[in-house]
């Protein structure tokens, strides 16, 4: 039996509260993850931006249960699936959740997938493991889910290998293996990353289907904003492993409350904008090992002033279903820059 079985009246499905992630390296303590908080209902996209290294990626390793621990270090903070706390688990129960409750698809498919394995005996390797199917059986459950994820002719290429398919085709099978026992959450980290605008639409619209087909939770890991504008429900914009805005993903784009979210906004090409310059944020991400003083994106921010470099904005509840950790939030809203 699974350890985790009913939620608790209006508990979200998955709701991350506060989290905290650290490395302890050589070279000092490296706070990946700063307090992060959000939630994931039945059927909700929940879309998580920012740059690389702002602690997507890290953020999902730890729901999932997978990071290296040590260097790795959870100090505080919690990860409620239907109201239980999964870090409190045991490792064997912990492993029940992972795969079958909560599933990950991971942002590099060829590197994921294993080369001396068909991609038939990989995906049948989570129905002989958590199922106890016998090898015939699981494999025409691999079959099933190619055809579900729509790789052609699955039942003559189950026996192929992931070097053999292309990025768009080794992605479904990626999304095939997570979706094998019928997840509840699913994490996708930039699940369109290094594929065509054309498959990159058939991959989200492919994940939208299976979504609306089960009603599980789905968490969107990535950079891209105009990847996210017609599938998410809500986006949480992170920078040096912080959330420094949340917002349904209609008031993100119509009017953004945080200088960073403004940025990427600005910095999207746009068609009515044809040969002119890019806008970019100007500088780098910081050193998480060295994180500037108050607000860690202060050294970037037009909107900066004495406060920003001292202390560190809370996330100011803008209305019930936004907040932006920026002390001059109107103004970014009402556009003086």
């Amino acid at each position: 039996m699974l350890p985790v079985e009913g939620g608790l009246g209006n508990e979200p499905l998955l709701a991350v509260d506060n989290l905290h992630v650290e490395f302890h390296t050589r070279a000092g303590i490296v706070r990946a993850v700063n307090g992060v908080s959000y939630t994931v209902n039945p059927g909700e996209t929940l879309a998580v931006l920012g740059e690389s290294g702002s602690g997507k990626s890290v953020t999902a390793q730890a729901i999932m249960g997978i990071l290296d621990m040590p260097p790795a270090r959870i100090p505080k903070g919690e990860i409620r699936f239907k109201g239980t706390d999964v870090l409190k688990l045991s490792e064997e129960a912990r492993t029940q959740v992972r795969g079958q409750r909560i599933a990950m698809i991971f942002q590099d498919a060829l590197s994921a997938l294993n080369p001396v394995f068909t991609v038939g005996w990989q995906i049948s390797e989570m129905f002989r493991v958590h199922r106890g199917m016998s090898k015939g059986d699981a494999m025409k459950k691999a079959v099933e889910l190619m055809d579900r994820v729509r790789i052609p002719a699955a039942r003559q290429r189950v026996n192929d290998y992931p070097h053999q398919f292309s990025g768009g085709m080794r992605q479904r099978i990626m999304i095939a293996m997570s979706i094998a026992l019928d997840p509840e959450v699913l994490i996708a980290d930039e699940p369109t990353t290094a594929l065509d605008v054309t498959v990159q639409a058939q991959i989200m619209e492919l994940l939208a289907e299976l979504q609306r087909e089960s009603q599980m939770g789905l968490i969107l890991i990535t950079h891209d904003l105009g990847v996210v504008a017609d599938v998410a429900d809500k986006i949480a914009v992170m920078y040096a492993g912080r959330i420094v805005e949340n917002a349904p993903v209609h008031d993100i784009y119509r009017v953004p409350a945080h200088p960073y979210t403004k940025g990427l906004l600005e910095s999207i090409p746009r068609v009515d904008q044809k040969g002119q310059d890019l806008y970019a944020i100007k500088g780098l991400p910081p050193n998480l090992l060295e994180l500037p003083s108050g607000c860690s994106f202060n050294p970037r921010c037009p909107y900066r002033q004495g406060n920003c470099e001292t202390d560190v904005p809370p996330l100011h509840q803008i209305s019930g279903t936004r907040g932006s950790a920026c002390h001059y939030w109107r103004e970014v809203l009402d556009g003086d820059r």
